[in-house]
């Protein structure tokens, strides 16, 4: 196992869940609207349902949660996560943090960077190279 490629892991799987959890509980007035179908032909519009919507359960809570808990998987089990993973989330962290703070997406770019310095260091401790593919 690799510690650094763990934490990246948890911490990953730690924003997106926080994101979700907390998305949610300020979304709770939503819910009636969500689950009575009234977003249906509607979802692009600029209401506080549809924008709860987009920013919760379709946004980007629950990607990072999956990515986050696939990464600690694979430490787990011994197996190196593609370098293409930490790249994506790195880039995606990236314009998250440009675009608006205050985002954890700073720490999601640390994280991405710990990530990928676990992947090569993985790479180089089996003496095999690391493929960005």
């Amino acid at each position: 196992m690799n510690r650094m490629i763990k934490w990246a892991g948890v911490v990953l799987a730690i924003i997106g869940g926080g994101h979700l959890t907390i998305g949610l509980l300020l979304s709770a007035s939503s819910f009636d609207e969500w689950l009575s179908f009234e977003l249906w032909g509607h979802w692009w519009e600029d209401t506080p349902a549809a924008n709860s919507f987009w920013a919760n359960p379709a946004g980007f809570g629950w990607p990072l949660l999956l990515v986050g808990s696939l990464i600690v998987w694979m430490d787990r089990r011994g197996i190196v996560p593609p370098e293409f993973l930490g790249w994506a989330v790195l880039g995606w962290g990236v314009v998250c943090a440009v675009i608006v703070e205050p985002t954890p997406g700073p720490v999601v770019v640390i994280a991405a960077i710990v990530l990928l310095r676990g992947i090569r260091v993985a790479g180089a401790q089996e003496g095999t190279p690391v493929l960005a593919s």
